[in-house]
């Protein structure tokens, strides 16, 4: 795609786990992203979109940010924004795959290549999940791997226990 000429509203916010950055192409939600410090997401932000002009007033930014504050303090329901994945065909698959995870639920990697077709493609799906451009919209939290253990997460295994501990308490409150 040509970034030229291209718009990328963004915002950042504080939560309980860390800096949250969500930014907004002209189609949706591109990027949600994770971190301790508010300037190496920015920075991410504008090596993934170079040629963007980058601007912090689109009416429906902070709307779709507190959405997505709540939904790390209190993750009682999926996130409804409109997204905007920029991906392959194969990631793309596999982030609808994500999607029928139920919240405080958990899948695996080899369940997940296997529901699309590619039960050889492990270590494809984990990328793809690591590709993952929207944190939390696209549950890629919620894979494990086959043995039970949380494998990586590109913004942090201790994010990844605490969103998936938090989804469980809100899903089954009597844990």
């Amino acid at each position: 795609m040509n970034t030229a000429t291209t718009t990328i509203d963004f915002a950042l916010r504080e939560s309980s786990l860390g800096y949250i950055l969500l930014a907004l192409s002209q189609r949706g939600v591109c990027t949600i992203t994770l971190g301790d410090q508010a300037a190496p997401q920015i920075e991410h932000l504008l090596q993934k979109f170079p040629h963007a002009q980058l601007n912090n007033d689109h009416p429906l930014l902070n709307q779709y940010l507190d959405q997505v504050v709540a939904f790390v303090e209190a993750p009682q329901q999926n996130l409804q924004l409109p997204l905007d994945l920029r991906g392959t065909p194969f990631q793309q698959q596999v982030w609808q795959a994500l999607l029928a995870i139920p919240i405080g639920s958990t899948s695996t990697y080899t369940t997940i290549a296997s529901r699309i077709g590619a039960p050889d493609a492990v270590r494809a799906v984990a990328s793809a999940c690591a590709a993952n451009p929207v944190a939390l919209a696209i549950p890629c939290h919620r894979v494990i791997t086959s043995n039970g253990s949380l494998s990586g997460y590109r913004w942090g295994v201790a994010r990844k226990a605490e969103l998936l501990r938090r989804e469980a308490l809100y899903t089954h409150p009597e844990s």
